[in-house]
């Protein structure tokens, strides 16, 4: 009997003990699975999704726009357009315009082969009229002009340094630096004279630019203390025109033989008191043998 009994009191231990790993198990399935098992992939696509329609649902909604205010915004948009593109029209035209002057320069008269090749840009100029041809130079009537003027630093006229520098003084004050802040066109040529010794000092070179002629006298006053605005009167000149770049040499070489024509010539002689004068039509890139250069001596007719 007691053989029997701890058989069977085994038994039911065992029974017990299958049943409470049933019992653990059951347990652990009803369970909640860990935070990590929660986690799914989510295609990008669907986070794209879901975050429109986030947005969409806290975004306030805009209110539709009428008819007459899509018009009205039509208009104003495109009014705006044709006004950027009007800007830009006018500063293309202005552009081409201004660099046609140069690259299509005019051709004056000529009297042989080297004036021929010369060409001035077509901007405004002085006002003369020839009022008789010579021997290798012309005698011209010139109107009243207003210049722009300045003393130059250098010993000579025609130094790199001197005439850079006298020449951007006048600039500035063409192209702005005025009391009226004024921006005036540029005009040809420019003048380059020697003023009459003083004493026992020699005479001083100035350069000075011509003034357009729309201004007459209300010319605005230059800021710069070292320009002055003047007047030239009505006057009569000889001139002879030359080409390539002006140097001191030759502009005595070409005074002397322009003096030493006027001497033979029997209507006009060259006034007491008359410097010479170099017109300069052109800007520093044009090709030497196409430059305009003019020598000018004022002359009076001799007495009958």
């Amino acid at each position: 009997m007691a053989r029997i009994f701890r058989q069977s009191s085994w038994k039911q231990a065992i029974e017990l003990e299958s049943n409470r790993t049933r019992t653990k198990d059951m347990l652990l399935s009803n369970c909640a699975p860990p935070v990590l098992t929660m986690i799914r992939y989510t295609s990008p696509s669907k986070i794209k999704s879901m975050a429109t329609d986030r947005t969409t649902a806290t975004s306030p909604q805009r209110r539709p726009m009428s008819a007459f205010e899509a018009r009205v915004s039509l208009v104003l948009a495109l009014a705006s357009q044709a006004s950027y593109q009007s800007q830009r029209r006018k500063f293309l035209f202005d552009l081409a315009n201004e660099t046609t002057k140069y690259l299509f320069p005019k051709r004056s008269g000529s009297r042989d082969l080297e004036e021929a090749l010369m060409a001035v840009p077509d901007l405004e100029t002085l006002k003369y009229k020839v009022s008789s041809r010579k021997e290798g130079y012309e005698i011209r009537e010139l109107e009243p002009y207003y210049v722009a003027e300045t003393t130059m630093s250098g010993e000579t006229g025609f130094d790199f340094y001197g005439a850079s520098r006298s020449f951007n003084v006048l600039a500035e004050y063409l192209f702005g630096k005025n009391t009226m802040k004024e921006k005036m066109e540029m005009t040809t040529p420019v003048i380059t004279r020697k003023t009459e010794p003083v004493m026992t000092k020699e005479g001083k070179w100035r350069m000075s630019f011509v003034m357009p002629s729309k201004y007459g006298a209300n010319l605005p006053l230059p800021k710069d203390p070292t320009v002055r605005v003047e007047e030239v009167p009505g006057r009569v000149v000889a001139v002879v025109a030359f080409s390539g770049f002006v140097t001191d040499e030759e502009v005595k070489q070409r005074e002397l033989k322009l003096r030493n024509a006027l001497k033979r010539d029997p209507e006009f002689r060259v006034k007491d008191s008359a410097s010479v004068e170099v017109a300069q039509y052109n800007p520093p890139f044009t090709l030497p043998f196409t430059r305009r250069n003019e020598i000018a001596l004022e002359v009076e007719r001799k007495e009958q």
